[in-house]
């Protein structure tokens, strides 16, 4: 069983409501626009960090983390990328490689906007945890908990951080 936190679009910010729960999990996963490495710094020091690197990022982020990051967590292929649209529109950039090898988890952040739905045709689950950070156009700060267990998937939790 692996506990997650899946959060996004911090642009910096990091603060003690975000380690707190960052220190329940057993793994940590960042879905982009980091914004510092003194962010995956702090959550790298609590559990392990899976991260990819979004629009916002410089080259010293860029370098640490990739633009995609696919793997296998138990039983579940995992992809992450920052920018990758939604079912019914994911992004040019994913569209091909998402039709023809569908992962059963596909994570974006971006859109500062928290959605979670199904795919059918593809048989996969979206997930977008929002943004926890302070910048952009969301009124509220959010993130995304979860199990993995095997191949299932349960227990999602969505976390309001309060008002940006």
């Amino acid at each position: 069983m692996t506990r997650v936190l899946l959060l996004s679009d911090t642009h910096g910010h990091m603060d003690a409501t975000i380690l707190k729960y960052a220190a329940q999990a057993d793994e940590i996963w960042h879905a982009g626009d980091i914004g510092s490495l003194e962010v995956t710094d702090q959550l790298k020091r609590l559990k392990p960090l899976r991260a990819v690197f979004g629009n916002i990022d410089d080259h010293m982020i860029q370098r640490e983390f990739p633009e995609n990051n696919r793997f296998m967590c138990e039983q579940v292929d995992v992809w992450i990328t920052h920018i990758g649209g939604y079912p019914g529109s994911y992004n040019i950039r994913v569209r091909d490689e998402i039709r023809q090898h569908p992962p059963k988890l596909f994570i974006c952040g971006h859109s500062h906007i928290l959605k979670v739905m199904n795919d059918k045709k593809l048989n996969l689950l979206h997930m977008n945890p929002g943004a926890c950070g302070k910048h952009g156009f969301h009124a509220v700060r959010t993130m995304l908990r979860f199990v993995i267990n095997g191949e299932k998937i349960s227990d999602l939790e969505v976390i309001e951080l309060g008002k940006r």
